[in-house]
Formats: C-alpha cells, structure tokens, sequence
C-alpha cells in the first residue's frame, strides 16, 4: 500500500513543480542547472500549447453558435450582411486560434530537435532561441500575426528561463 502512497506523491509532486515551472512569472536563481531551464522550457510550452487547444475548441463553438443563431435571422439583405460579418469573424477567431497552436506545436519540437542535436549544456538554449530566429525570418507570409505573436511570445520565455548572460551577473 505504501508503494502506492509514494507513487501518487510522487506523481503529484511532479504535477506540481511543473506548474510551477510553467508559471509565467517564473524566475530561476543565477545557479539553476540546465536540465531544470530545460524542463522549465518544456512544461511552459506544453501549457501554451494545451491553453492554444483549448482557445481553438472556444472558437469552435463560437463558429457553430454564430453559425446556429444566425440561421434564425431573417433573410432580410441587412440580416444577411450582418450575418456574415458574425461568420467572418468567428471564422477569424478560429484561425488564429489554431495558428497559436500551431506555433507552440512547431516550437515545441523545435526545441526537441535542438534536444536531440545539440549538447545539453548551456549552449542548447541559445542555440534554440537562434534556431527560433531563423524560422521567424524564413517566415513565408510576415501577415501571420497570430503565429508571430506565439513565436515571440515562446523567444520570450527563453530569454527569461535561458543561463543569465555575463551582464546580469
């Protein structure tokens, strides 16, 4: 039965500190070992990540209520127009929507292939911070506010988990 016990503390305790991790506010002492920016990086982005899935499921449902409520609208022309305005913009939502998904996706596994490619040592969060650079500048389409926004947001995150530079020492 202990056995048990110990388990589920464990697991909760884990549960806990990657909250903890993921916080926004997160602040890591000078000395904070790699390993732990690493996982403070991987639990922030796999909670962006979920709260992006669930912003795309909300303007789902959004889209379908528009989509419901509008086809009680009379069929008047000023109805219509103001119905697709309410589609359109649902529509709108939705996407970005899944294109902040879509980043966190995109850097979560950027970050696993700089895992996989580069040394963990202090270097590997620089090299994913350059790595993210690169794939803002290559961007195809610079209109992709939403996607943008997630990448910053993620370049952000590493330069409040990533190992202190000489200056703030």
């Amino acid at each position: 039965m202990d056995d048990k016990n110990d388990d589920l503390s464990s697991s909760e305790e884990e549960i806990g500190s990657d909250e903890l991790l993921a916080a926004d506010d997160l602040r890591l002492p000078v000395e904070a070992n790699i390993l732990v920016r690493l996982h403070a990086m991987r639990a922030w982005l796999g909670r962006r990540y979920r709260e992006s899935g669930l912003e795309v499921g909300n303007a789902a449902l959004n889209l379908q209520d528009v989509a419901r409520a509008t086809d009680d609208l009379t069929r008047s022309r000023r109805r219509a127009v103001e119905r697709e305005a309410l589609l359109q913009s649902a529509q709108r939502t939705l996407v970005a929507a899944q294109r902040h998904q879509n980043a966190y996706e995109e850097a979560r596994e950027l970050l696993e292939d700089c895992v996989a490619h580069t040394t963990i040592g202090d270097r590997l969060l620089v090299e994913y911070y350059l790595a993210l650079e690169e794939r803002l500048q290559a961007l195809d389409s610079p209109t992709d506010t939403p996607w943008i926004e997630a990448m910053q947001d993620v370049l952000h995150r590493v330069e409040q988990v990533g190992t202190p530079g000489e200056d703030e020492e």
